[in-house]
């Protein structure tokens, strides 16, 4: 990934490819909406059964925001179309816990497999360590194992495996835990 001097702060162009992740806005909750809640009613990524209307994103993006944690999206620059979204907030809500995010990354299944949640994560990880995070969290459905790959890639390994603790389709899931030490 390079930074490129045209866009705006902290817009990344991503390298051979006519990709920006960027910081998200109002203007991109629709599209980020319909990525989260086809993932929803399809997929296994989040294990949430009831799809998300447009003000609970209004205020997902606000909390980012006041809280200074990155909320972005990777956006086909020739079709200005929204590929993905990601974001990362403090893993547990008590303050022993501040150092530590939990992430997320989405990508529409029409953008899948072009290596865009690879530079989406290498992103998340970069503004982790600018914002001296130490621990960077994943959970992940433990059949995803593209997803895990991804993470291993990065350095992220396995520290819990954690048998049907989710339900998604009437079915029991796994959930995988991985993490990343981001200051070694």
């Amino acid at each position: 990934m390079q930074k490129q001097h045209d866009t705006p702060p902290n817009a990344y162009n991503l390298a051979l490819m006519s990709f920006l992740i960027r910081p998200a806005t109002e203007h991109d909750l629709p599209a980020i909406q319909n990525i989260y809640n086809a993932e929803v009613l399809h997929g296994m990524a989040t294990w949430n059964e009831h799809a998300y209307d447009l003000a609970h994103f209004q205020k997902q993006l606000l909390h980012f925001q006041q809280n200074q944690f990155p909320f972005c999206v990777v956006e086909d620059q020739e079709t200005q179309a929204i590929a993905g979204f990601a974001d990362y907030a403090t893993f547990r809500n008590f303050s022993g816990y501040r150092y530590t995010v939990e992430h997320s990354i989405y990508i529409s299944p029409n953008y899948a497999r072009q290596g865009l949640g690879q530079q989406l994560l290498a992103y998340l990880i970069e503004q982790a360590k600018m914002q001296h995070m130490h621990v960077m969290v994943a959970g992940i459905d433990h059949a995803n194992l593209a997803s895990i790959a991804l993470h291993e890639k990065f350095g992220f390994v396995q520290t819990g495996y954690m048998p049907q603790v989710g339900q998604k389709f009437g079915q029991w899931r796994d959930l995988v835990l991985m993490q990343l030490l981001l200051n070694q």
